[in-house]
C-alpha cells in the first residue's frame, strides 16, 4: 500500500527539509508541524531568491504553495 502525503510528511517532522514555491523561491528550515490542508510550519526558516538570501525565523506557509518538498536523502523512512 502506497502511503499518502501526510503520512510521508510526518516521519519528515523534527527535520530540516527544503521547499520550492510558486513563485520560484525557496525556503529551508526545520518541519515543526503540518495540519489536513497541508500548511507546513518551518523554524529557523530561511528564504533565497536569485538576487537575495534572509532567514526568516518560525514561518507557516500555505500548502497550496509550495511546489516540492525535498528532505535529506533517507530521511523520509525513518522511524522516530
Amino acid at each position: 500500500m502506497v502511503e499518502g502525503p501526510p503520512h510521508v510528511i510526518e516521519k519528515l517532522l523534527q527535520q530540516r527539509v527544503t521547499l520550492e514555491l510558486k513563485d520560484t523561491r525557496t525556503l529551508t528550515g526545520k518541519l515543526l508541524g503540518m495540519d489536513e490542508h497541508m500548511n507546513l510550519v518551518l523554524d529557523d526558516a530561511e528564504e533565497r531568491t536569485s538576487e537575495v538570501t534572509r532567514h526568516l525565523g518560525r514561518v507557516v506557509l500555505r500548502g497550496s504553495n509550495v511546489v516540492t518538498l525535498n528532505a535529506p536523502q533517507g530521511s523520509a523512512g525513518k522511524s522516530s
